[in-house]
């Protein structure tokens, strides 16, 4: 196993981080640690809807997917729909430091995945966040 796929494997190391490789090398590692990887792609994305349109886009979301903060946290910690999986990666491109939200959407954004994480590091998955 490469040794970016086998820290992905790291359950305490899981977290948020900047990207420090090539998004295909995050790609190839993720597939061979049996991770799915969703890719949003947030360049431009500027409110709470759009922000929430991309990343359930990216995760593919089911149908039903409610488009606020609640259903996110939701969906996140429900990830049933990819399988079984050893643990997830959530990559996110272009985004600006502001995430295109204002203040307090950020905040909520940002509390959302740190809880995610938590989430599934308490059921022994991994759960990721890069920003690229």
């Amino acid at each position: 196993m490469n040794p970016l796929a086998q820290q992905l494997n790291d359950l305490q190391a899981a977290g948020s981080y900047s990207l420090a490789c090539g998004v295909d090398e995050l790609r190839a590692a993720a597939s061979e640690a049996n991770f799915p990887l969703f890719d949003a792609d947030i360049k431009g994305v500027k409110g709470k809807q759009n922000l929430l349109n991309a990343l359930a886009r990216a995760a593919g979301f089911p149908p039903e997917f409610g488009a606020n903060w609640d259903a996110l946290a939701d969906d996140l910690c429900d990830l049933s729909w990819c399988g079984e999986a050893a643990g997830y990666v959530l990559l996110l491109r272009n985004v600006s430091g502001t995430f295109g939200l204002s203040a307090n959407d950020r905040e909520i954004a940002q509390d959302i995945l740190a809880d995610t994480v938590v989430y599934w590091r308490q059921r022994n998955k991994p759960f990721w966040v890069f920003f690229a």
